[in-house]
């Protein structure tokens, strides 16, 4: 049986947060190393996809005391506060890695059935609208997308990926509950009555997510290469304002 590494970090920055994930994502390229980290943050902040206009946060006023990162993936904005957040990373030589669409269902798919632990009934969004990028919202949780999760019709988890050097990142949030920096978004709680600590989620959901791919998780801390490359990218990149303001 395979072992993947399961990586549980503490509340950080969002530059951080985002340095990390892209640090996995090159090691996952030169090691061949599974990866799968759930974390959270320091506070409350503002992620903007790769490819959004900055300007577009004025749209948004509960968010702009927030900080803001920029993501090293595509999509809307999102407020990361009361929610889970994960990355995944894989070479992309791994079966898993080989289809988008694949492993967005493999991961949203094992959301669905975690959830089901607690009597939640989600549903993956299989057939979303298509909208020309300047009529979609400025944030996520107001987009839809295909394998997003949907409980009670609104999206309480979305994802998105990003492939290069041989591997394969992924990562996404599950919101719990409604943020005061964005009011207009239900989370898990709103939406099911439910409440999950993040903590028992993230347990339930690494379980599904083993069964599905029939391996074994061996707990693990990023290493020094990772933990350096990490701050390299902080400096030069997801900390730096010429790349947060890029657009």
């Amino acid at each position: 049986m395979d072992s993947w590494r399961l990586l549980e970090c503490p509340p950080a920055r969002g530059d951080w947060n985002m340095a990390v994930d892209a640090a996995l994502l090159e090691r996952a390229a030169a090691t061949g190393q599974v990866s799968l980290r759930f974390y959270a943050w320091e506070e409350p902040t503002l992620s903007l996809g790769y490819f959004q206009a900055i300007g577009g946060r004025r749209s948004h006023p509960p968010s702009n005391a927030c900080p803001i990162v920029r993501r090293p993936t595509g999509g809307g904005a999102i407020v990361h506060d009361r929610e889970l957040t994960y990355s995944l990373v894989m070479p992309r030589a791994s079966k898993y890695a080989r289809d988008a669409s694949a492993l967005y269902r493999l991961v949203s798919g094992s959301l669905v059935d975690a959830l089901g632990d607690w009597g939640v009934k989600a549903l993956l969004c299989e057939n979303p609208p298509r909208l020309p990028a300047a009529d979609e919202p400025f944030l996520c949780f107001q987009r839809r997308s295909g394998w997003d999760v949907l409980v009670g019709g609104a999206k309480i988890a979305g994802s998105a990926q990003r492939r290069r050097q041989g591997a394969v990142l992924g990562h996404g949030s599950v919101l719990l509950s409604r943020s005061a920096a964005a009011p207009e978004l239900a989370g898990l709680v709103e939406v099911s009555g439910v409440a999950i600590p993040s903590a028992a989620l993230g347990a339930a959901w690494q379980e599904r997510l083993a069964k599905a791919c029939r391996i074994s998780w061996r707990l693990g801390l990023l290493d020094e290469t990772e933990i350096e490359l990490a701050r390299r990218l902080v400096d030069e990149v997801y900390g730096s304002e010429r790349w947060t303001r890029r657009r």
